[in-house]
């Protein structure tokens, strides 16, 4: 019971200070510079969460050679850049990565 409570608990924190954040906030109070500047965050965000996830095996060490999703990833990007479409993206990305994996 008391795990339960626990993972409960810290799920509402965690809910509750990112939310506070969005619900407290008025856009009003940011002036121009400051929103250009938080409209990077984003884009800096995503290579370090995907990076690792293309470059990294399961133990953590760097993978180069004979690694399927890189490919996967570039034909991904490929089709981002020329479909706009992040759907398109996904599932090229991922029927590439299958695709080289199984074939």
């Amino acid at each position: 019971m008391s795990d339960w409570f626990l993972i409960i608990y810290c799920g509402l924190i965690t809910y509750l200070t990112r939310f506070s954040m969005i619900a407290l906030l008025k856009k009003e109070m940011f002036n121009d510079r400051i929103r250009e500047v938080l409209s990077y965050v984003p884009s800096a965000i995503f290579p370090a969460i995907i990076f690792p996830a293309i470059f990294l095996d399961s133990s953590g060490s760097f993978e180069l050679a004979d690694n399927p999703k890189i490919l996967a990833a570039i034909i991904a990007t490929c089709v981002g850049i020329f479909s706009r479409s992040i759907l398109a993206t996904i599932f090229s990305g991922l029927a590439s990565y299958w695709a080289i994996i199984f074939i």
